[in-house]
């Protein structure tokens, strides 16, 4: 990185025979408004920010007693509400404490809750999903209808003092609080406006030791309450997989035995009940789509809970897999690994 003209540059244009800075503009110089546009563009893409993020409401002011509201309320994959506040400015203002103040406000909020606010948000935003909210929501948590009781925050801005990030790290490290800063860094190349996202805390260096903690706390929670909260990593050649959720671990053991020869009739003998299911054709997209709701009854009404994005194909037919698994987890990995064509195959819980 390089300074021009004062400013901190880590965007350039790459040619032939040089690398030329590209320094950041300005949100405000540029028209670009904090709820009107920055706030509207990250409820509709908050994967850009985290992709492990359910947006469920903006502008959340449900307090009694206060007028305050949340920019964006979320869940994240491990149950936590989200607390995600916004600022265009460079010095962050005062977000860290009001983010505080609203993660207290919602610690208490319970999934039944969670759902008549989510639909609200869906009948504001999203007609066509109004009254999916707790179907959207229990896929999301792989069938669990419970919340951890934990909460996080995620602080977005252009930038931060030094007030913010010595707070910041003085609650993660002391409190072990969860508190993520994303920094926004437009830059103007002709008529485009480029942004830099970057998360500066916790450091990508300190991301792997925070993880571990998280599946040490998560492990805590589900011998309290009795809920899966488990990971998996996939075992086979050539490599293993990242740790995955019970659904993506199913799926993935899966696409792994077909692609070692095992058909996948031999594959969906040992899965329980209806969670494989197949339609005849080479089929993608509308097509797959259309011919597996003219095969199946039901499945027009539920594409939600099959891996419509990861077809499988196998001897001119179509498979699909559930995405909706619960307990069955372990024991349909067991089967699956039993099907493998060698010993190499296998899995393990994350730690």
């Amino acid at each position: 990185m390089v300074r021009v003209e004062g400013v901190l540059v880590a965007l350039f244009e790459m040619t032939a025979d040089a690398l030329q800075a590209i320094p950041p503009t300005d949100f405000t110089a540029e028209g670009i408004w904090e709820r009107r546009d920055l706030q509207r563009l990250l409820r509709d893409n908050i994967a850009a920010v985290d992709e492990s993020l359910l947006v469920i409401a903006e502008e959340f002011g449900d307090f009694e007693g206060s007028d305050r509201r949340i920019d964006l309320l979320c869940i994240d994959r491990d149950a936590r509400v989200v607390v995600v506040e916004l600022k265009r400015t460079y010095h962050g203002g005062h977000m860290d404490l009001q983010a505080l103040r609203y993660a207290a406000m919602v610690s208490s909020l319970t999934f039944d809750q969670v759902v008549d606010v989510f639909e609200r948000h869906l009948a504001r935003v999203s007609p066509d999903r109004q009254g999916q909210g707790r179907q959207t929501l229990t896929d999301w948590l792989d069938d669990t209808d419970e919340l951890s009781g934990d909460v996080r925050i995620v602080l977005v801005s252009a930038g931060f003092g030094a007030e913010i990030t010595t707070t910041v790290l003085w609650l993660t490290t002391t409190y072990a609080l969860d508190i993520t800063c994303i920094r926004l860094t437009p830059h103007r190349v002709d008529d485009r406006i480029l942004l830099d996202i970057t998360q500066l805390i916790p450091l990508s260096e300190a991301e792997e030791f925070t993880i571990r903690l998280r599946h040490r706390e998560q492990a805590a929670r589900t011998a309290s309450s009795g809920r899966d909260w488990a990971q998996y990593v996939i075992a086979t050649p050539p490599e293993e997989s990242k740790p995955l959720r019970k659904r993506w671990a199913i799926l993935e053991l899966v696409q792994r035995l077909h692609s070692a020869g095992v058909p996948m009739t031999a594959i969906a003998d040992v899965i329980p009940g209806s969670r494989i299911i197949s339609a005849p054709g080479i089929l993608d997209g509308p097509d797959l789509i259309e011919q597996f709701t003219q095969k199946y009854k039901s499945f027009g009404n539920n594409i939600h809970k099959w891996f419509t994005d990861h077809p499988i194909h196998d001897h001119d037919a179509t498979w699909l897999v559930s995405n909706a698994w619960g307990r069955q987890t372990a024991p349909t990995l067991d089967r699956l690994v039993e099907l493998a064509p060698n010993q190499d195959f296998s899995y393990r819980a994350a730690p």
